[in-house]
This record gives C-alpha cells, structure tokens and sequence, in this order.
C-alpha cells in the first residue's frame, strides 16, 4: 500500500513540474497581443446577444415543470 501512494505521489508531482513547465514555455513564446484586435465589436456583442435570447426563449418551453 506505501509502495502505491508512493507511486502516486512521485507521478503527481511530476505532474505539476510538467505543468508548470509547459506554462512557462506558453508565456515565453505566446505572440504580444494587439491592444486593438483583442476587443469584440459591438456588432458581435449583439449578435451574440440575439442568439442567447432567442435560445433561451425556444428552451425555456420544454424545461419549465
């Protein structure tokens, strides 16, 4: 039984080194974000809008007791 939590401590914490690691990697190379390209339009914002609205009104029938 010590043998196996010994295991599984040992592969956890290679795990997190991992990881960690890897996000290292991520932040080193990831490109610089352009400032303007981030943002969402406001067109976006209400055709995303739209669409949860209209989702929600043709799924609030069959869920509601």
């Amino acid at each position: 039984m010590l043998a196996g939590m010994g295991t599984v401590f040992v592969f956890l914490t290679l795990l997190v080194f991992a990881t960690s690691g890897m996000s290292a990697l991520v932040r080193r190379f990831e490109p610089v974000a352009d400032p303007e390209s981030a943002g969402v339009s406001e067109e976006e914002v209400a055709a995303i809008t739209a669409a949860i609205a209209l989702h929600r009104t043709r799924h609030r029938k069959k869920h509601s007791g």
